[in-house]
């Protein structure tokens, strides 16, 4: 988006000075300069702090403007995305707290990020959650994220991996879940989340850290075995039988594949490599 210029006037007499300064800080607001108050930033950064093996997809969602009736396309809402699967991909995120399209004055009102994990080199090994943060004019103190310091706000989050076998020769996918954490490490239940105010945001860092547990559980309960050194998978039915839950057999296990082929009887420590077709 090309920024607006305010044209700039030299003021010649000081009782006119108050007058002017207020005229100013209107049609930026009006108008939507791409600032949120004089002197102050229309952008920030979004950093994403993920684990090896992990990216990011990032859609902000803008608004029009309080008292606006415009909308961009004949949509409630306008996005912009970063790093979609045809878009070059960008470590970082500049965005716009103001913009204008197609002539309707918007502002930034909520940026939703997808949290990508790679499990293997094919295509389809992979899978994401998402995390958030809301922006407002105007927040509760408790409601409002947290700051590291003057020029950075961090959130954080926990991903697990969840395992499952799929198709008649039990292939292991992983699906991927986030869930909010504090400064201390506590894990909560709902994804991970926050807020900011527009004024809080402007010329700042807000930084995304995720960490990966260290341990990963079955995506469905019943249907795997703790070992001492893994899980071993249920053979329910049979290698036929998509769901195989255990039902209290704990004797009769099957073999299933990694996504590189290799069939192994126990994860994660699988160290076989049998021919045996499951």
């Amino acid at each position: 988006m090309t920024d607006q210029k305010t044209p700039h006037s030299q003021v010649y007499f000081p009782r006119f000075k108050r007058v002017f300064q207020c005229l100013t800080l209107s049609t930026c607001l009006v108008l939507t300069l791409g600032c949120s108050a004089v002197g102050k930033s229309n952008t920030f950064t979004f950093v994403p702090d993920l684990p090896p093996n992990f990216k990011y997809e990032l859609k902000a969602i803008y608004l029009p403007l309080e008292g606006e009736t415009c909308r961009v396309a004949g949509k409630p809402d306008f996005w912009v995305s970063f790093n979609k699967p045809n878009m070059e991909y960008v470590s970082t995120a500049k965005i716009e707290l103001y913009k204008t399209a197609s002539n309707c004055p918007l502002v930034l009102n909520h940026v939703e990020i997808k949290v990508i994990g790679v499990f293997g080199p094919g295509r389809s090994n992979s899978s994401y959650d998402y995390a958030s943060f809301a922006v407002r004019p105007e927040l509760l103190e408790r409601q409002m994220g947290t700051f590291r310091d003057d020029e950075t706000a961090e959130f954080f989050g926990e991903c697990m991996w969840l395992f499952r076998t799929v198709g008649p020769k039990r292939y292991l996918i992983k699906l991927l879940t986030c869930k909010k954490m504090d400064a201390q490490g506590n894990v909560g239940r709902s994804r991970p989340s926050t807020a900011y105010t527009l004024t809080q945001l402007a010329g700042i860092t807000v930084r995304l850290k995720i960490k990966l547990s260290d341990e990963e559980e079955p995506y469905m309960g019943d249907t795997w075995v703790k070992q001492p050194n893994g899980w071993k998978r249920c053979m329910g039915k049979g290698f036929e039988d998509q769901h195989a839950f255990c039902y209290g057999n704990h004797k009769d296990f099957s073999t299933f594949r990694m996504v590189d082929e290799r069939v192994c009887t126990i994860y994660p420590d699988c160290t076989e490599s049998k021919d045996e077709t499951p």
